[in-house]
């Protein structure tokens, strides 16, 4: 069967078909392709460091986190405020603790019993209110518990995540202005990483 090539001369590769790549030799890359075991670019899901299976820094934000691996470092890096958070990784945890504080809180509904009644008379309006604040204690303390718990790794995590945007950490104070700032801390929060963010990483 005759070749669908013109012999070449030897030591020369054969031509390839107009709009095809020239095969590289095993091992190799071609140019401008990502070698396996690099950093992806910058702000996207991430090959592991070294060896298949190994994982990323502490140190560095990992882009593209799962649902565990975004709780997994979150308590792992629980009071840790320098360095930068992906936004995967900010907002998997950010439905693991409202998910979690949703369920403590049915639970804390449940075991409080059921809500005070009105009084029937002006007499026992005092004594009502304090009845309804005591049943709503009762009634929040899994979700408060769980709040303090958490309220020192949620702090970090949300530096570090303003951090991959390139943003101070100190701009998490702009949540105490009323209705505006919490807008604008959840839109840094979603805003993109940038490369100005890297003078906030730490070593490793």
């Amino acid at each position: 069967m005759s070749s669908a090539y013109p012999p070449q001369p030897e030591g020369q590769q054969p031509q390839q078909p107009y709009g095809q790549q020239p095969q590289q030799p095993y091992g190799q890359q071609p140019y401008g392709q990502q070698p396996y075991g690099q950093p992806a670019p910058y702000g996207q899901p991430q090959q592991p460091y070294g060896q298949a299976g190994g994982e990323v820094p502490l140190s560095q934000p990992l882009y593209g986190a799962t649902i565990g691996q975004a709780t997994k470092r979150f308590w792992k890096k629980y009071a840790t405020f320098r360095g930068r958070a992906s936004r995967s990784e900010f907002w998997w945890w950010y439905l693991v603790a409202a998910l979690v504080s949703f369920v403590l809180n049915i639970i804390s509904q449940v075991t409080a019993g059921p809500q005070p009644l009105p009084p029937t008379s002006e007499a026992d309006l005092g004594g009502y209110f304090g009845e309804v604040v005591a049943w709503s204690l009762r009634a929040s303390l899994g979700s408060l518990i769980w709040g303090l718990v958490t309220l020192v790794g949620t702090i970090a995590l949300s530096t570090r995540r303003l951090h991959d945007t390139g943003r101070s950490g100190w701009w998490y104070l702009i949540a105490f202005v009323p209705v505006v700032g919490l807008v604008v801390l959840i839109v840094f929060w979603a805003s993109a990483p940038t490369p100005e963010g890297q003078r906030y990483d730490v070593a490793a």
